[in-house]
């Protein structure tokens, strides 16, 4: 699913217990990072029993089904890394007992509800499924209340409908508690936040708690790239059938700089730096529903400019029509951000993690601007942008990150005029 991915959200079980089952037969749908990802059967056989339920968040590397195949499997060896049964059942209780203790913690302020539900037998229900304590969390039940629902599933262990439905009883049955008023006129309305906006506000959230921001800005003369793109962009729509944008110049800036000032290309972990060899450009696409998403240029250096305009309109056009795959949106080293798309003159964008430099350009407005000639300065009407460069102070110092920054104006203002597209 991608080094970046963690868990993912059972969205779909596309095959049936008991069904016969081929290699690379979707049998799953799972929502990972922004997109919804249909997993392939790794065997030929007979698809036993499912381990995931729908809405279960599963992380990356779990078992979700058994398949009983017809050839003979090969046996893991001494030497391998993959946990024994016991091994899994100890990681599991482990993170259980520490999911417990955050609990405890969360609710040591609140007074016990009262409720009223018959107490069950507290050792069938010793292990709860991460969806069943994501849901106790939020509902403020402390582990104690959680082992009195009565459990449903497997084992008598306690499903997403049990507690939903001891929820719905307990809010029921709870005392009325005196409150700060609050106050809702009918010009209001509230909105629950879809999956994608609840993951774009914690990913941001966190960028602003881990990375040390710091923003440069510059003015780029971008008069000859407007003037070569007016040159050339009815031609190539004539030839290409599709439109050339600012996007792909302005990556490829963003390429050649990277080239020539590489520790910008880099993420951190811990107290080492990763410097990476690959430049993979992400470029943040705006969604119709007003969400933002950010694909991925794998090799961005690799392509021409040519090449760059067929993948970002590639990307792009799949991005607003929910056509991404998981690995489209993996591997990202540096993020550009089209602001003045939005006629927005500049912005401090917030850095996408793990990466530690993000830059966002503005919109290109004429005015009037002072030209150094030969013969002595000029004024003169001309195409202005402006470019922020957002960057990790705790591993890329203001020199480098505003030397980068000048070496994109550079090469964006010594733009070559005379080249070709098709």
């Amino acid at each position: 699913m991608g080094e970046s991915i963690m868990e993912c959200t059972v969205l779909h079980l596309l095959a049936e217990e008991g069904a016969k089952v081929r290699i690379d037969d979707s049998i799953l749908e799972v929502a990972t990072d922004k997109v919804d990802t249909e997993v392939p059967c790794p065997y030929e056989g007979t698809l036993t029993k499912w381990l995931v339920k729908i809405d279960d968040v599963v992380p990356i590397g779990s078992a979700v089904a058994q398949i009983e195949v017809d050839d003979d499997v090969v046996a893991q060896d001494a030497g391998s890394p993959l946990l024994t049964a016991v091994e899994e059942e100890a990681d599991v209780a482990e993170t259980v007992a520490v999911l417990e203790k955050d609990f405890q913690t969360a609710v040591s302020r609140t007074p016990e509800p009262v409720y009223e539900y018959a107490p069950t037998d507290t050792a069938a229900n010793s292990f709860y499924s991460p969806l069943v304590l994501s849901i106790a969390r939020n509902e403020q039940i402390p582990v104690d209340e959680l082992k009195v629902i009565k459990g449903t599933g497997l084992e008598n262990r306690v499903t997403k409908d049990d507690i939903l439905s001891y929820v719905e009883h307990r809010r029921k049955k709870a005392p009325v508690i005196a409150a700060p008023a609050t106050s809702l006129n009918g010009s209001n309305e509230i909105i629950e936040m879809d999956r994608m906006r609840k993951m774009i506000s914690q990913r941001m959230v966190e960028s602003k708690r881990i990375s040390a921001h710091v923003t440069s800005f510059i003015e780029t003369d971008m008069t000859p790239v407007v003037s070569w793109r007016e040159h050339v962009k009815a031609d190539y729509r004539k030839k290409t059938g599709d439109s050339i944008t600012f996007t792909p110049i302005l990556i490829e800036a963003v390429v050649k700089a990277i080239k020539d000032y590489p520790l910008i290309n880099i993420s951190v972990e811990g107290d080492k730096i990763i410097k990476k060899k690959d430049i993979n450009i992400g470029m943040a696409v705006a969604l119709p529903d007003g969400n933002l998403i950010v694909p991925v240029i794998h090799n961005a250096d690799r392509y021409d400019l040519p090449g760059l305009a067929r993948k970002v309109n590639d990307l792009a056009k799949r991005a607003r029509e929910n056509r991404l795959k998981a690995d489209d949106l993996a591997g990202g080293t540096y993020t550009v951000s089209n602001i003045g798309a939005f006629a927005n003159l500049m912005g401090t964008p917030i850095i996408v993690q793990p990466q530690v430099a993000i830059m966002a350009f503005g919109a290109i407005k004429k005015k009037p601007a002072v030209i150094e000639t030969p013969q002595g300065d000029l004024l003169g009407i001309r195409s202005m942008m402006f470019v922020s460069h957002s960057y990790d102070h705790r591993v890329v110092d203001g020199s480098l990150g505003g030397l980068f920054l000048k070496r994109v104006n550079d090469y964006l203002e010594n733009f070559d005029i005379s080249r070709t597209i098709i």
